[in-house]
């Protein structure tokens, strides 16, 4: 029942309307009717479920505090929280989770008393909801849970001390490291990856001891993440251990890492007969832009598995010189869209505008990614020979989604979305580079009809943008920001002629 309230939200939020009556029959019935109004999107009319938040169904009571969750409006925060008390654990597992949905801090005592539940869901649930809240008040709530007898609970606890402070939660999580069960501790280790202050990754350090791979994966990801130098032996050493499904995680922490010293032991794993393992070696070569990055991925264009290829072809885009261009044209004929788009990029990073003809080839490629990878390398190569496929490409898509974000879904917090949604927001900035070296009345008409055909809600989302151009140091642009970018202000007020 639950889940399907929550497939039909997602599936269909773009339209809003009022719920259909909660007040039918039977409690399928009931039920059915607050999942048909989730259909239409967000509701403006809330009294019906709230209703139905005092259904004697159970069932039909869980439906309406989901469906108040889905939507997130702020106005159901002070009824969720009088449903805390609820008789029934799953009813009160979802309103504390709609609690951390909605997002209310004025909840915070409602879900903190939750973190006290005799059912071990609930209490798992008050857990992530603090997390959600982001109020620092809430750590003294959680260190009282960090002993929690459920380790799904003590779980939740470090994710959440995690989110809301790692820095002034660094004692409580400290602790939680030698939690006897491995996720916790992996949970703990993660956490402590998020605060800002250097010196607390001596503990991450000890965890690349840990008995548990999850553990001392976790810990080679945060100190990659924070390119700790010190790390760099330890490693080196996890790499000779004979464990082979950890080595991806320390193979990339080292690329990120950057130092030289690593580049042997690199340089020797990319050879591993494990083609998952060669390919996280020649990323992180690629990375680390050593005297054999440069041979390890050109020796790799030809490897067996398409991952290696591509993860070859991108490497050269860092340490290949223009010496590489006919290698990567003939990556371009590559069997995989994969190693084709490594290509492309590669030639786009590289500034080899020779290839241009080529990638122009690239916009009408079967794979979304490759059409991609294709707008992006001839706006970097400002190639104006694109400017009418781009000015196609541009009246023909469109950009998809709200630009929310689905926290259950896309793990930090972050939206991963595919090719085909990137697309138009790619567009928009190739054209403006080819516009900003040489203004072109037909690049600024195109541009301004595209970003009028645009809600103000779909111009203020965050850009999608390639991956050569995403930060994780710096949040993303609006769409509003590429088109004022592309647009100087006298396109817009001659309405690009």
């Amino acid at each position: 029942m639950v889940a399907r309230a929550r497939r039909s939200a997602r599936k269909n939020s773009a339209h809003r309307a009022a719920p259909a009556t909660v007040g039918a029959p039977t409690p399928s019935e009931r039920a059915a009717s607050i999942r048909e109004s989730l259909r239409h999107g967000a509701v403006q009319d809330l009294g019906p479920l709230f209703v139905a938040l005092s259904d004697p169904v159970p069932g039909v009571r869980e439906t309406a505090a989901v469906a108040l969750g889905i939507l997130k409006d702020p106005r159901a925060g002070t009824t969720l929280a009088t449903a805390v008390n609820d008789p029934e654990p799953t009813v009160r597992a979802a309103v504390v989770e709609a609690l951390g949905a909605v997002g209310r801090i004025e909840s915070r005592d409602a879900v903190e008393r939750a973190l006290e539940d005799p059912v071990t869901e609930v209490r798992r649930k008050a857990a992530l909801a603090l997390a959600a809240l982001g109020d620092a008040r809430s750590i003294a709530a959680l260190d009282r849970k960090t002993d929690d007898p459920a380790s799904a609970v003590r779980q939740a606890v470090a994710i959440a001390l995690g989110r809301i402070a790692p820095e002034e939660a660094f004692g409580s999580l400290g602790r939680m490291l030698h939690d006897p069960v491995d996720r916790v501790r992996r949970e703990a280790v993660l956490a402590v990856g998020r605060s800002p202050n250097p010196e607390r990754l001596s503990v991450v350090r000890e965890a690349l001891h840990d008995p548990a791979r999850r553990v001392r994966v976790a810990a080679a990801v945060v100190l990659g993440r924070h390119r700790d130098r010190v790390s760099v032996p330890l490693l080196l050493d996890l790499l000779a251990s004979p464990e082979t499904w950890e080595k991806p995680a320390v193979l990339v922490a080292l690329g990120r890492i950057g130092d030289p010293a690593a580049a042997p032991a690199l340089a020797v794993w990319a050879e591993h007969p494990a083609h998952w393992v060669r390919v996280c070696a020649v990323y992180a070569l690629g990375e680390l832009a050593a005297p054999e990055s440069r041979l390890v991925a050109q020796r790799h264009l030809h490897d067996p598995y398409w991952s290696v290829r591509g993860a070859a072809a991108v490497a050269l885009g860092t340490v290949g010189t223009s010496d590489d261009l006919a290698a990567l044209l003939e990556e371009l004929r590559d069997e995989h869209p994969w190693a084709r788009r490594g290509a492309t990029y590669a030639l786009g990073r590289l500034g080899l505008t020779e290839a241009a003809p080529r990638l122009r080839d690239g916009l009408h490629d079967p794979a979304p990614e490759v059409r991609l990878a294709a707008v992006w390398a001839l706006g970097t190569l400002r190639d104006d020979g694109a400017r009418d496929d781009l000015v196609r490409l541009l009246y023909q898509t469109r950009p998809t989604g709200n630009g929310h974000v689905d926290s259950e879904t896309v793990g930090e917090g972050r939206s991963v979305p595919d090719a085909e949604s990137r697309l138009f927001d790619a567009v928009v900035q190739a054209l403006g580079r080819l516009a900003h070296d040489l203004p072109d009345p037909l690049i600024q008409r195109s541009l301004v009809d595209a970003r009028d055909r645009l809600s103000e809600e779909e111009l203020d989302r965050f850009a999608r943008l390639p991956l050569p151009e995403v930060r994780t140091d710096l949040p993303a642009p609006t769409l509003r920001t590429l088109f004022e970018i592309a647009l100087p202000s006298s396109a817009d007020d001659e309405d690009a002629g």
